[in-house]
């Protein structure tokens, strides 16, 4: 049974950094490419970023340069290292694996906000 455990978000002033993690379990993790999605209030899913097994990594253009993605397969971890984090940051993050489209998680929630 796949699952997936989010924590690490919180609420932290605009300029500010968390780091998010997600524990998976019930899958060969180092095998699947890993995905960071969010929802912000009122608003649909948004892809934030991608790694591969590999380590291969890809980021929506409004996070290049604040956000990194990666993982430790050897604890079956996936991590969002967030800097510089901005209002429009705040959303509920999710880790989902491989092409699934939805989250089947309880994601974390992220407050950016003075």
């Amino acid at each position: 049974q796949v699952q997936l455990v989010e924590s690490g978000g919180g609420l932290v002033q605009p300029g500010g950094s968390l780091r998010l993690s997600c524990v998976a379990s019930g899958f060969t993790f180092s095998t699947y490419t890993m995905k960071w999605v969010r929802q912000a209030p009122g608003k649909g899913l948004e892809w934030v970023s991608s790694i591969s097994g590999g380590g291969g990594t890809n980021y929506r253009d409004s996070v290049k340069g604040r956000f990194t993605i990666s993982r430790d397969n050897a604890k079956n971890t996936l991590y969002l290292q967030m800097n510089s984090l901005k209002p429009e940051d705040t959303a509920v993050y999710y880790c989902i694996k491989g092409t699934a489209a939805t989250p089947s998680s309880q994601g974390t929630q992220v407050t950016v906000s003075s």
